[in-house]
């Protein structure tokens, strides 16, 4: 078990169980998995750039992407169908927890004038992000980036509400900005 899964189970949820008042302890939002997407763009005509994508999101990862494809041909936009156009990694369990662990006590402080993540969620209870370069990763030899590649972060949450997922990924430790009023 992890030291950050291991905290949720032994602070996190009582914390969350006295500040909603859940008459049910099924009812306490965790955090049910982590999607990494990457999208290629001008990568997509290039294998050797597409490899280089696919080494990067393993080695933050942990496990192999899957590329996603093109469901139609645009030729505005030189595209043809089946044609790889993105990354993605679904993290779960202790991976999932690694992942978070690393990404809010090493990687966040390494981002370019941060000053915390906005808090809104998507209404749902759960919670994206969207990083410029993937150089913040200490995973990533720097010597052997060729571009520069952003990615999205969305942590997916069992939360019903915003406030409910709010409160649980702050006390997971991800850094928010400071709200206006609270």
């Amino acid at each position: 078990m992890s030291k950050l899964q291991k905290k949720y189970r032994e602070e996190i949820k009582k914390s969350l169980q006295e500040l909603f008042k859940y008459s049910n302890s099924m009812l306490i939002p965790e955090l049910k998995k982590v999607v990494i997407n990457m999208g290629i763009g001008e990568a997509a005509r290039d294998k050797n750039a597409l490899q280089d994508c696919v080494k990067e999101l393993t080695m933050l990862s942990g496990q192999k992407p899957i590329p996603m494809r093109a469901k139609k041909s645009v030729a505005n936009f030189k595209l043809r169908e089946g044609q790889a156009i993105g990354l993605k990694v679904t993290l779960r369990r202790k991976r999932m927890y690694d992942f978070v662990d690393r990404f809010c006590n090493i990687v966040s402080p390494r981002i370019r004038d941060f000053r915390g993540f906005s808090y809104k969620c998507d209404g749902r209870g759960n919670f994206s992000l969207g990083l410029d370069d993937q150089q913040v990763f200490p995973e990533i030899n720097l010597d052997e980036v060729k571009r520069t590649q952003g990615m999205s972060l969305t942590f997916v949450t069992s939360a019903r509400t915003d406030e409910e997922c709010f409160q649980l990924l702050k006390a997971l430790g991800i850094p928010f900005k400071e709200r206006e009023g609270k």
